[in-house]
């Protein structure tokens, strides 16, 4: 199964109003959040509805583990340690949940309860390379862009 990493790159300035619901719905709402989702028609069709405003692709277990010990957060503060994990979860260890969510056996945004769906991340180290307001294809910073999104995501955590 494929675990995409949803990022929003631009702000709320001209939103239409499908967009913005539909990010609303992401739990994408603001600038620099990101999310954690397995792909499936439902996500396809929701990310096709808002790729002018985020970039997505599929996320690596080092990358994803740096994400959650880094920028992972339980509802009321707090980070998440492996003690969490082992109470939340029900798995042995922080490198277990990360097989887990990868493999699609665990969902993250199902377990709003205890930890925060969305993680908090900085603007890039380094700035933007293109522009954002163009595709990832084309030379900007939007849409799809497989496992280029690696790379963003840790310099922005």
């Amino acid at each position: 199964m494929v675990l995409y990493a949803i990022v929003r790159i631009r702000g709320r300035v001209d939103i239409h109003p499908k967009v913005e619901a539909t990010l609303r719905m992401l739990r994408l709402v603001r600038k620099f959040h990101a999310v954690l989702y397995p792909k499936c028609p439902t996500i396809d069709g929701m990310l096709e509805v808002v790729k002018d405003w985020v970039t997505w692709g599929e996320v690596d277990k080092e990358t994803l583990k740096e994400l959650i010990v880094k920028r992972g957060r339980l509802v009321g503060g707090g980070s998440v340690t492996d003690d969490v994990v082992k109470k939340v979860f029900k798995v042995d260890d922080l490198d277990e949940l990360v097989s887990s969510l990868v493999e699609g056996k665990i969902l993250w945004h199902k377990y709003d309860e205890y930890v925060k769906p969305v993680f908090r991340l900085h603007p890039p180290r380094g700035g933007f390379k293109g522009s954002i307001k163009k595709p990832y294809k084309t030379g900007g910073e939007l849409g799809y862009r497989g496992r280029e999104i690696n790379e963003l995501l840790r310099r922005m955590i």
